[in-house]
């Protein structure tokens, strides 16, 4: 359970200079979540409670069973979220994302992952949620501040939910959501449309290891190997193995379960030097 004093008005953020954060984390079943809504709407004292992305079989054994939507499968699990007029600063999840409103009414806005230069993240170790957060309120941009943000507010996409409302948030999209009500519950169902990828090969992982590994690179090279990565990692130019028979393609053809995990291995060692 996470819980804010009222001056920070909803918004679990960073505290001023980013020395901290604007709320502390506790343990708590369900029911004393529960307990602790009621007390802060009958005494008006503006606190924030949040129990946040919570496994439905954890907190409510056998509710999971009985919200199991058929869309998914059973592996995909739903989560919980309760609280009261909750703020989540603008952040993205590396999965899609199906979020159902229970109780009270909830604001989304939305920015496409073509934005996140125009987000002005936060730090990647260091965040109100785990993934990285922008430090834009787009609820009251400070331009100012953040110039580009005039640009993500230009992609922004709204909507404001009911309970019975679902939203469907595509893989890493941004998201900022504002829970409007003393009681605020939503059950979200995550899921990635990805093979699974071979534990440390995971593509966030493989952006940490390019930013140490590009750190103090002179541009000329900087852009050199972002050719090379435009073309071999993202097909910039279309495919870029077609001109060698496939069974020479080495590392860049298609991979069985076990070279991608010698391939790990390898990686492993080189990092370990």
């Amino acid at each position: 359970m996470s819980v804010a004093p009222s001056e920070h008005r909803g918004r679990l953020f960073y505290t001023d200079g980013m020395s901290g954060l604007t709320f502390t984390k506790h343990s708590a079943t369900v029911s004393a979540v529960l307990d602790r809504l009621q007390r802060a709407a009958e005494s008006g004292d503006g606190e924030t409670i949040a129990a946040q992305a919570v496994p439905v079989a954890e907190a409510l054994p056998g509710l999971d069973a009985e919200i199991g939507l058929a869309l998914f499968d059973r592996e995909i699990q739903p989560r919980i979220w309760i609280g009261n007029r909750v703020v989540t600063a603008t952040h993205h999840d590396m999965f899609s994302n199906l979020a159902v409103v229970v109780a009270g009414r909830r604001r989304f806005t939305l920015f496409p992952p073509g934005q996140v230069a125009n987000l002005y993240l936060g730090p990647f170790e260091f965040t109100p949620a785990g993934t990285p957060a922008s430090l834009v309120d787009p609820e009251a941009p400070d331009y100012g501040r953040y110039p580009r943000a005039a640009e993500a507010m230009a992609h922004a996409q709204g909507a404001e939910l009911d309970p019975g409302d679902a939203i469907y948030i595509p893989h890493m999209w941004w998201h900022h959501v504002r829970s409007l009500d003393d009681l605020s519950v939503l059950v979200n169902y995550w899921w990635d449309e990805a093979p699974q990828p071979q534990p440390g090969l995971a593509p966030i992982n493989v952006l940490i290891h390019a930013l140490i590994s590009f750190d103090g690179l002179p541009p000329e090279q900087r852009s050199a190997w972002q050719s090379m990565f435009d073309h071999f990692v993202f097909h910039a130019s279309g495919e870029p193995n077609a001109h060698i028979p496939e069974e020479k393609r080495g590392i860049r053809g298609m991979l069985t379960t076990e070279s991608k995990a010698r391939l790990r291995r390898t990686l492993a060692q080189m990092m370990g030097r």
